[in-house]
């Protein structure tokens, strides 16, 4: 694989990973657990994310690799727990690859009434495919664009939000102010129990930011790059999040946002722009290929790292000659199109079937954790085996191993409320049913090949140090 991915592109493709579809149409799910407090939730969150990323941070320093948590739980865990990861990886990037190819056949609808929405879902994921196919740089262009077209997005309604609330521009210049955030039931309107519920959600909204170490092995200067894009990223996704969803709550009563849509159109048409919601459709449309172009990138390099353990077939490792496994990228575009068929299909043979895609996408949640977990966990392991140089190292994990127990514990909280929450239940039992079946699979096929996998392994960094 060629190194390709520049310290701009890296710090985009990190934040593209996490700012989707579900802040511009969906953050009114989130707020209505425990209203105004859940920015309290993001911003928790997002320090627990942030220690996770350090704990990764601390390993590419050292071990820059692709795929490289997937391999790291391999080394420094168990094999069973690389391959769960590589699995739960590719499993959580095609579902929402699938959701994100249907939803844009949906967002086509608002342009072209009546259009059969498995047409633009096969215009999209064949361009992304070719694209991921041409080189890695591209793919990295293309996210760069992609994430750029969100975050001014974002920009420019959180300045518009604040021209309401301090000036009035847009209400008759009359400001709003923020008592929306407190004379609607209280800042914390849910209790306890639904500020915990809210950030469980909230938890799940930053999936994929760990993207960034599955683009360790193809990126420029990696140790470089992957610090500075490791030290912003978090930072921005909470600027980005808790102020969008400041604004929200401050301009429109969190009661009241079922009833008005989208808060970003809305927002956009108040301070007079009548084309708001050709942009935010625009928007979610580059949103939803962004989410597709990340989830063809990552399953398709989870892909290649197992079949370098010989966990998938050989073929899977063939590159074309711009570094790219061209068989990875093609399958999984697949995958994800194979999604967008059965969603068109299945209905017409199986009425009842609505919900069963809603409920397939919402599964990836617990597959989406399980990076994370391991992370942490590989990363105690880690620096009690390169004990030898962890006083020179520059970029360690802050207050390593009390920072892991404690973000472990706040994970499995999180999770624990999942289940007892209703409507977030039967997406953990179906991820739960996925992960028992994905380990007895590994251990009727591969078991016994432990040590094999470990030594492959350490081969494969042994001979990248000798290069290097």
């Amino acid at each position: 694989m060629q190194r390709k991915l520049s310290a701009r592109q890296m710090q985009m493709i990190a934040l593209g990973g996490t700012i989707g579809v579900g802040l511009f149409m969906g953050s009114t799910s989130t707020i209505k657990w425990t209203g105004p407090s859940v920015l309290i939730a993001y911003g928790i969150a997002g320090i627990f994310l942030y220690l996770i990323m350090r704990a990764l941070g601390e390993m590419l320093y050292v071990d820059p690799d692709t795929g490289s948590f997937s391999k790291f739980a391999t080394e420094y865990m168990h094999p069973v727990f690389g391959y769960l990861t590589a699995w739960s990886n590719i499993f959580q990037f095609i579902v929402v690859g699938m959701s994100e190819m249907i939803a844009i056949g949906g967002y086509m609808e608002f342009w072209w009434p009546g259009l059969p929405a498995w047409i633009p879902g096969l215009i999209a994921i064949t361009f992304l495919c070719l694209a991921n196919l041409i080189s890695v740089k591209m793919f990295g262009e293309l996210e760069f664009w992609f994430a750029l077209i969100k975050v001014v997005t974002i920009v420019l309604m959180i300045i518009a939000g604040l021209g309401l609330i301090i000036f009035g521009i847009g209400n008759h210049m009359h400001p709003i102010g923020i008592s929306n955030m407190w004379t609607h039931g209280g800042f914390f309107t849910g209790g306890v129990k639904g500020f915990i519920f809210a950030l469980s959600i909230v938890l799940a909204s930053y999936q994929g930011i760990e993207l960034i170490g599955v683009t360790a092995g193809e990126a420029e200067n990696p140790r470089h790059t992957l610090v500075k894009a490791i030290q912003s990223t978090v930072a921005r996704i909470l600027i980005f999040y808790i102020g969008a969803i400041f604004v929200i709550v401050s301009i429109y009563p969190w009661d009241k946002l079922n009833a008005i849509g989208s808060p970003f159109v809305e927002t956009f048409a108040k301070i007079g722009i009548t084309a708001a919601a050709s942009i935010i459709n625009f928007v979610v449309v580059t949103a939803a290929l962004s989410g597709s172009n990340s989830g063809i990138y990552s399953a398709s390099r989870m892909s290649f790292t197992l079949a370098n353990r010989g966990e998938l077939p050989k073929g899977f490792l063939k590159l074309n000659r711009h570094g790219v496994p061209y068989w990875s990228v093609i399958s999984i575009s697949l995958g994800i199109f194979l999604g967008v068929v059965l969603n068109f299909l299945i209905p017409i043979f199986w009425p009842k079937a609505s919900n069963i895609f809603v409920l397939v996408y919402s599964s990836s949640v617990l597959p989406g954790m399980i990076p994370w977990f391991v992370i942490l966990i590989s990363q105690i392991n880690f620096r009690k085996a390169h004990a030898d140089i962890m006083d020179e190292h520059p970029f360690k994990m802050p207050f390593s191993p009390i920072s892991n127990y404690v973000t472990i514990f706040f994970l499995l909280l999180t999770l624990v409320f999942m289940f007892v929450n209703p409507e977030t239940r039967i997406p953990i039992i179906v991820g739960v049913v996925f992960l028992v079946f994905m380990t007895i699979l590994y251990f009727v096929k591969f078991h016994g090949n432990e040590e094999a996998a470990i030594a492959k392994s350490k081969q494969g960094e042994e001979a990248k140090n000798e290069t290097n």
